[in-house]
């Protein structure tokens, strides 16, 4: 079969051995593949993330930049066939999407950023059955695709806690962002502020539901706006806590009665914007921080590779919360994809071109223009050998 092989940084189309799926895997041919940014960052990065990932037990299962390796993890596929002792509980033929995880022997490895389990830019690779999820609603390639790093949105959304009538601000608008924009909106999110330097992107944030975007060498994204009743200082939260307690105080029961019931009830509290930092580049972080309302919740979503700095003191006395998060788990992944079914989730903006797995090398150049292109769909099939809108390939 033919495939996209990746060894030190350079990419290029072979023909490799057929896989043999073995207990509990499933023989796949991928339909369609998204290119990660992750892919980008790898090709060129994966002995610092072989090193980074020692550090937490993992670095076993993703490859040095020596070895031949096939990325893709975002992918939709057809069934084949099954290895032995499968329950088979999906007809062959069937569309399915899947959490990319294959078990190879006593290991779990992350399909596609692996150096033993083949990801989806090659025209076969094997599966996990029990990650399987068939694919609801007749829901074409092309979206079904968009699970996964839909799914990673989802994630980041779910752990930034946020409500319906809170206000969300999304820092950078590649794919990552874009996601995570289109789900705060298929999640009622009434105010979605999004910011980013290319107008390429921020054409496709208003595309994806954001309702306000920001050029940030034009204006801030955390700047005032009407009845948003945020805190901008520290003396107007001190006076908001004393002044509270002040005015409890000429209650007819003790203030601190009242104060806990308050609490309970949800009423009071200081309103605080979620911030979700979807960049990935040193000092964004501290940008935030220094730019950010008081009390603000920020969502680390943007994957990092460099040492970073950032200042606790000033995150401190503005009572910032910083939450870290990755990937998603196996509920979210499948809920994902029956909301793009369902059409609660409209992540069709995000999708710029497809090409073949000739032009795969061409697709990662072009995805380094932030004005032309977002999501990149990968088609064993097309003969595309640059990017080209859906349904030409």
């Amino acid at each position: 079969m033919k495939a996209v092989v990746c060894q030190n940084a350079e990419l290029r189309v072979e023909d490799l051995p057929e896989p043999v799926p073995g207990p509990g895997q499933v023989l796949v041919a991928v339909e369609r593949c998204g290119i990660c940014g992750s892919d980008l960052h790898m090709r060129h990065h994966c002995d610092h993330l072989k090193g980074l990932l020692g550090k937490v037990g993992a670095d076993k299962i993703v490859p040095s930049s020596s070895d031949p390796f096939v990325f893709g993890h975002e992918f939709c596929c057809e069934v084949l066939d099954y290895g032995p002792g499968c329950k088979r509980k999906i007809k062959t033929g069937s569309r399915v999407v899947s959490q990319p995880m294959l078990r190879v022997g006593s290991e779990i490895h992350i399909a596609g950023l692996s150096p033993i389990a083949t990801g989806g830019f090659a025209e076969r690779m094997l599966l996990q059955e029990s990650a399987l999820v068939p694919v609801p609603n007749g829901l074409s390639a092309d979206m079904a695709a968009l699970t996964e790093p839909m799914a990673v949105a989802l994630h980041a959304v779910r752990r930034g806690e946020i409500t319906r009538k809170d206000v969300a601000i999304v820092i950078g608008c590649g794919p990552v962002g874009l996601a995570v924009i289109c789900v705060l909106k298929s999640q009622g999110v009434a105010t979605v502020i999004a910011s980013d330097f290319s107008a390429g992107r921020r054409a496709l944030a208003l595309r994806c539901g954001a309702d306000v975007v920001v050029d940030p060498r034009e204006a801030s994204p955390y700047a005032e706006r009407p009845g948003d009743g945020f805190y901008r200082d520290l003396p107007a939260l001190i006076e908001l806590s004393i002044g509270t307690q002040e005015k409890l105080r000429k209650l007819p029961i003790p203030w601190h009665v009242t104060w806990r019931l308050v609490e309970k009830l949800g009423i009071g509290a200081p309103r605080r914007p979620v911030i979700f930092e979807c960049v990935g580049v040193p000092g964004v972080v501290q940008q935030i921080i220094d730019g950010a309302p008081l009390m603000s919740r920020i969502v680390v979503v943007g994957v990092c590779m460099q040492v970073d700095r950032y200042e606790p003191a000033l995150a401190l006395h503005k009572e910032v919360d910083v939450r870290f998060v990755f990937g998603h788990t196996p509920l979210e992944y499948r809920d994902t994809v029956h909301l793009i079914a369902e059409g609660k989730l409209n992540c069709a903006p995000m999708i710029t071109g497809v090409v073949g797995l000739e032009g795969v090398a061409n697709a990662f150049d072009a995805l380094k223009d932030p004005e032309q292109h977002a999501k990149i769909l990968v088609d064993p099939a097309s003969r595309a050998t640059s990017p080209v809108p859906v349904g030409v390939a």
